[in-house]
C-alpha cells in the first residue's frame, strides 16, 4: 500500500483521569495523523492544561511495521507523562501537584 493508503489513517490515543492529593487531573496522548506526524500528550488540571509534549515521528513513517512502533512510542510518551505528573514535575501555578 502507499503512505496515503488506509495504512496511513490516524491512530486512537490514551486517556487517563488520575487522583492526586485530593485533585483528579487529566493526561491526554494523540496521534496527529500523516499531515502532522506528532504524538501530542497534554496533562490538564480543570480543562486549564499544564503542560504539553510534542514528538515527531516522521522517522517511523517508512518501516514496514511504523504503526506498532508508533502505538509503542504513544504509550511510553503517555506514561512518561503520568509519571512527571506523579512525581511533581507538573506543577499547577499556584504551587504543589493537588493544591488547586
Amino acid at each position: 500500500m502507499t503512505k496515503g493508503g488506509p495504512q496511513m489513517r490516524m491512530l486512537s490515543g490514551f486517556n487517563h483521569n488520575i487522583r492526586f492529593r485530593g485533585k483528579v487531573y487529566h493526561v491526554q496522548t494523540e496521534d496527529g495523523g500523516k499531515d502532522n506526524p506528532q504524538i501530542i500528550t497534554h496533562a490538564f488540571q480543570g480543562g486549564a492544561i499544564l503542560d504539553s509534549v510534542r514528538t515527531s515521528y516522521t522517522d517511523l513513517l517508512d518501516r514496514p511495521n511504523w504503526q506498532a512502533d508508533l502505538k509503542d512510542r504513544m504509550k511510553a510518551q503517555h506514561l512518561e507523562e503520568i509519571r512527571r505528573l506523579m512525581s511533581g514535575d507538573i506543577v499547577p501555578p499556584e504551587g504543589d501537584p493537588g493544591e488547586r
